[in-house]
């Protein structure tokens, strides 16, 4: 439903009832003022997105109304009603900044067609707005995942992604939440409105009701213009409330309203805006504890917990461990200023594979964006990981005697593999690098140091 806030001014009552109807029954949310006086007073408080303006009134002009409210920098789009078909009145309405203007006795579908025409520019700006400040967070290409268990996932994906169904998103910190919510999405008809994500942990507890539902001027001492809240920057499209677990009770209650009535109140507002959000939540918690606790409602967490989509930890789907280390080699390079592109030794990937990433696919992209910038030259080594990740994934303790076994046995492993890949391919050392995912020049460099402490064969 639309979420503009329409003002009727006019001095006729039969007029103004008529076409608030007409506007009302359109889904937007209406007011009435009778006088240029009772509009103003109305205008002054911020939530008024569009006023449709009577020009002559007995004890004002809605053209001086108009040229007042842009001189207070009130932010309210004016549509102009006018008895007197004069080209005159039509141009000095434009030139005092009306949208349009329309000539009595109004026609309800012409009167609601000026409205559809002006949500769209209202809703590009806003969207314009709001993208600014999401492109700021954007990532890289998103990463398709592979395993059987994230196949799973994108099949929940497929089914909820085309409804309207709100969607609880679980698992541990770092395994994805956000990029599965964003592929919800863009799979869905909403994919060309705005995807707003929000972690609700970042939020002063204060100001969640003002960021959430938005103020209108002089709602609090600070307040010195109206400003829309994040339900109606996401209107038309995605909310993807992150954390949802650490919101306190007193804004659960008002964000359950919100999701159920599809309605929002700004603070200091008189008037509830409809509002056509979806909302997908996420949460490294477990809610049922939560509820069980007392500090999350249960009426909140059925009606978020509709469709519910759970993402394995790192550890459960090591298949995806090799796909994702390529992937983030390739993005950090072009993320990086550069456009080198970046190997991994093999020894130093099967390390990596066999570390069980507690920290999940964000540790996963410290760890290589890290080993990067240790690299010499273009391919990672065993010596750019963390010591502990190594030990780790080897099974071997931290004492200090164990350092000069553990390499030897790292280098042992290394020509292992090495050697493997060259016979597989009947010689073809280029095709073994292709293989082994490194540079031809970086194969034959490690044949040459493996070569010269004995390792392989000259």
């Amino acid at each position: 439903m639309p979420g503009l806030h329409i003002l009727v001014i006019d001095d006729e009552p039969a007029l103004r009832q008529i076409l608030a109807g007409a506007v009302a029954k359109a889904g937007y949310s209406v007011d009435q003022a009778a006088s240029a006086t009772e509009a103003a007073a109305k205008l002054v408080r911020g939530d008024v997105d569009v006023a449709l303006c009577d020009i002559k009134m007995p004890d004002g002009s809605g053209i001086d109304l108009l040229h007042n409210s842009r001189t207070s920098g009130i932010d309210t789009t004016f549509i102009m009603v006018t008895g007197f078909a004069s080209l005159e009145t039509a141009v000095e309405a434009l030139r005092a900044g009306a949208f349009d203007y329309v000539i009595k006795p109004v026609h309800n579908e012409e009167m609601l067609h000026r409205l559809k025409q002006l949500e769209a520019v209202r809703g590009l700006r806003d969207e314009n707005t709001t993208l600014r400040r999401v492109v700021r967070e954007s990532a890289p290409k998103l990463y398709r995942f592979t395993s059987p268990e994230m196949l799973e996932v994108e099949r929940l994906m497929s089914k909820v992604a085309p409804t309207d169904s709100t969607v609880l998103i679980t698992g541990e910190s770092g395994t994805g939440k956000g990029v599965v919510a964003r592929l919800i999405h863009e799979q869905s008809a909403r994919r060309e409105m705005p995807f707003l994500p929000v972690n609700c942990s970042a939020i002063p507890e204060h100001l969640l009701e003002t960021e959430f539902f938005g103020h209108v001027k002089g709602a609090f001492t600070d307040a010195d213009r109206t400003r829309k809240g994040l339900f109606l920057q996401a209107d038309k499209g995605t909310l993807f409330l992150d954390e949802i677990g650490e919101l306190p009770l007193h804004m659960q209650s008002k964000l359950l309203h919100a999701v159920e009535e599809k309605q929002v109140r700004p603070v200091g507002g008189d008037h509830m805006l409809r509002v056509d959000t979806r909302v997908i939540a996420a949460t490294n918690r477990d809610l049922n504890e939560r509820v069980a606790e007392g500090a999350f409602r249960k009426d909140l967490y059925f009606r978020i917990s509709m469709f519910r989509i759970r993402i394995p930890p790192l550890r459960e789907r090591p298949s995806d461990v090799r796909s994702l280390l390529r992937f983030v080699l390739e993005n950090a390079g072009r993320g990086s200023g550069g456009s080198r592109a970046m190997d991994i030794d093999p020894v130093a990937e099967e390390i990596l594979i066999a570390y069980d990433w507690p920290g999940n696919v964000r540790e996963l992209e410290n760890v290589i964006n890290r080993a990067r910038i240790l690299a010499e030259g273009n391919c990672i080594s065993v010596d750019d990981l963390p010591r502990d990740i190594v030990r780790k994934s080897l099974g071997e303790d931290n004492s200090a005697e164990t350092q000069g076994y553990l390499r030897h046995q790292l280098r042992q492993v290394e020509a292992e593999i090495l050697l493997r890949a060259i016979r597989e391919v009947g010689g073809d050392r280029r095709l073994a690098a292709q293989r082994l995912g490194i540079g031809v020049s970086s194969l034959y460099r490690k044949l040459d140091e493996l070569a010269r402490e004995g390792r392989v064969p000259s």
